[in-house]
């Protein structure tokens, strides 16, 4: 009997080793398949590829960063200027200047601020940039990709009551190009306090 049974557990044991092998011969030939398929796959050229779209070779985009639409809101009295960072993105180096605009609005907003009296655009050493309507522009030399800022400085008006605009990038379509503008980040409402 007990000759019978050691018989048996060798057996077992023998073909229990027999399938294990055969499992891992099977998942080495596995492996080895897949990291040939990576292998000729990363090392494959796309030499006529293209390298673009030609519709968009000229088309850049200016963004609010960070990347969202939040309101703002400040005291009147604050002597610091208003700060709105812009990102320009461009791949390319060309020879024209992009230009990004933007513009203050207060259209189906109430109580509107007024420029001039609550406050005004600037450059960033707070002189104020004149404008014949509200439309105001960020010049990004040589459309290369890069940050400027708006500046707003507020006048302090002694009126009662929160006032509030918005200052929006606008698109600017050219011949030469486009500055187009991301929904999520295109507009920071203000609420002077």
């Amino acid at each position: 009997m007990r000759s019978t049974r050691a018989a048996e557990t060798l057996f077992k044991i023998q073909t229990g080793n027999h399938l294990k092998n055969k499992k891992m011969k099977l998942l080495n030939y596995i492996s080895l398949a897949f990291l040939a398929a990576v292998f000729f796959t990363s090392c494959e050229k796309h030499e006529a590829a293209p390298a673009g779209v030609s519709e968009l070779e000229h088309h850049y985009y200016a963004i609010f960063v960070p990347n969202n639409n939040t309101a703002v809101s400040v005291s009147r009295s604050q002597t610091a200027l208003l700060k709105f960072p812009v990102q320009f993105y461009s791949t390319f180096t060309r020879s024209y200047d992009a230009v990004a605009k933007y513009a203050v609005t207060t259209y189906n907003i109430t109580p509107a601020a007024v420029r001039g009296v609550d406050y005004n655009i600037v450059d960033r050493n707070g002189v104020t940039i004149p404008t014949t309507d509200t439309t105001y522009s960020i010049i990004f030399p040589q459309a290369k990709q890069a940050m400027d800022t708006v500046y707003i400085k507020l006048l302090n008006n002694p009126a009662a009551g929160a006032r509030k605009f918005e200052v929006q990038i606008l698109d600017n379509i050219t011949s030469e190009f486009e500055v187009d503008i991301f929904s999520t980040a295109y507009r920071r409402p203000i609420t002077i306090n």
